[in-house]
């Protein structure tokens, strides 16, 4: 029996507790919500806007060189169909490169043989550190294919070698399980073009290819995955990239651009060092130094995310491989925040130091720890009768109606501006994932996060294998 006054200060413990995570509940909601706000004006600003065509006739010859950066680690079964969809981008002045990160598997052989490689010398910048090259390869049937075989380094250090060997303006990394839109390159490049602040980096959307109609190398039609895991991946990258990250974009505070599918400038990323190779979040931690190099030198600059420029990929069909994944991001997170942690609401640096990187810390790194110790005390406190059951019953509802709402919204923007999805069986099925997510889905996934958190605290993880498939269309949805 606990003595009554352990007993007393046991539940002014948890009385604090609850009161805290209701204080944090409000925050955080109240937080997306202004990002919602703000990504619906930024939209339509987008969709109202003039385009320009910045090729055209003689204005063709103007466009900036561009490399797109292909890292491959046994992709034997993708690589052929990424490499086929980048070379129907038309773009006139492009780069192929393809940096076979030491592949135990057949990569090498199956772009050797499918793009007719031969050997050939080029010199390298050599700016930027990475591992030991063993060759270069240029294709035959396409001299804009040029193939960097070096040893296994991870993601960064092969993204490191193909900033060595490029030759380009801007540089576009993406991942070689990737299918990239006919038009998304010009879309990417116009902001350089046509902007008059300096424009260092931009992000285009990355989509679920699961369960799309997909010809040869490219998206025919947009459709839901037949598996439950994929269509709930669905709805997130929707709410991550509509609302998220066009809302972080609007405040030039977006601290990460997909790995999969952003163009920066080429020299600019070699003076700051290129990708570090200590971190699994290589993507965020490039973004946040590019930050605090530009804000330190009092340069001004735009980083920024455009929703039209299309980049498909595969996403995890098994909770194995997605709980690996998610653990990696919440460690790529933690090592970003950490790294630059100088500048986390310091005014020096801007709205990323006092708006975007507080908010980071604060909701994405702490919100699993949060979120699980929030379910722990809410039971122990209704098992000790210590929880006003109506009360409780209020907040979960408030709680679901609000993560349900917040998908919905994405929904209607994605439905008003880009509209992706035409079947009316696909936006059934996403307003479906946008309900059932919160039912056992979230609760996995804030302990996914909260596992990559401790293990970031531990200094243990590793990358964690990532099952490939072929690109197929899944008939069956």
């Amino acid at each position: 029996m606990i003595p009554s006054t352990s007993n007393d200060i046991l539940f002014g413990f948890v009385l604090f507790y609850n009161s805290l995570v209701l204080l944090y509940f409000f925050l955080i909601n109240t937080g997306y919500m202004a990002l919602l706000y703000l990504s619906a004006l930024e939209l339509r600003y987008h969709n109202k806007r003039r385009r320009v065509d910045i090729c055209k006739g003689e204005t063709c010859d103007l466009v900036p060189e561009v490399a797109i950066l292909i890292p491959a680690y046994n992709e034997k079964e993708t690589i052929s169909s990424s490499l086929s969809s980048l070379q129907e981008l038309d773009y006139p002045n492009l780069e192929l490169i393809v940096i076979n990160d030491g592949s135990s598997d057949k990569t090498l052989a199956e772009i050797k043989e499918k793009f007719k490689l031969i050997p050939v010398a080029r010199e390298a910048d050599q700016r930027v550190q990475s591992e030991e090259v063993k060759g270069i390869y240029k294709s035959v049937s396409d001299e804009r294919i040029l193939v960097v075989d070096k040893e296994n380094g991870g993601k960064a250090d092969a993204l490191n070698a193909g900033l060595n060997y490029s030759r380009s303006e801007l540089f576009l990394a993406i991942d070689a399980d990737s299918l990239v839109e006919k038009e998304s390159l010009y879309r990417l490049v116009e902001p350089y073009m046509t902007k008059e602040t300096n424009v260092v980096g931009i992000g285009g959307i990355v989509r679920v290819a699961n369960g799309c109609r997909i010809e040869g190398s490219e998206v025919k039609e947009a459709r839901t995955p037949g598996k439950l895991l994929p269509l709930i991946q669905v709805m997130e990258y929707i709410r991550a990239f509509l609302f998220g990250r066009t809302g972080w974009s609007r405040l030039n505070s977006l601290p990460i651009i997909s790995g999969a599918f952003g163009l920066f400038k080429t020299d600019l990323v070699r003076r700051i060092g290129g990708y570090r190779t200590d971190t699994v979040g290589e993507d965020m931690d490039l973004v946040v130094r590019l930050h605090k190099h530009l804000r330190e030198k009092e340069e001004e600059y735009t980083i920024s995310f455009i929703p039209d420029p299309v980049c498909w990929t595969q996403v995890p069909s098994t909770l194995k491989v997605l709980s690996r994944q998610r653990n990696r991001w919440q460690r790529g997170l933690a090592e970003a925040l950490t790294y630059s942690w100088k500048m986390i609401a310091n005014p020096r640096y801007g709205s990323i130091g006092t708006l975007g990187l507080p908010f980071f810390f604060i909701f994405e790194l702490l919100g699993p720890v949060v979120e699980v110790s929030g379910y722990i005390v809410f039971l122990v406190s209704f098992f000790l009768g210590w929880i006003n059951l109506p009360f409780a019953l209020l907040f979960i509802t408030l709680a679901l109606l609000y993560g349900i709402l917040l998908s919905v919204s994405s929904l209607l923007l994605e439905e008003f501006t880009l509209k992706r999805y035409k079947r009316p069986r696909d936006r059934l099925k996403l307003l479906g994932a946008a309900f059932l997510e919160n039912f056992g889905y979230r609760q996995l996934h804030a302990l996914w996060r909260l596992k990559g958190l401790i293990d970031f605290l531990r200094k243990s993880g590793t990358w964690g294998e990532m099952t490939r498939e072929s690109m197929e269309s899944d008939e069956s949805n």
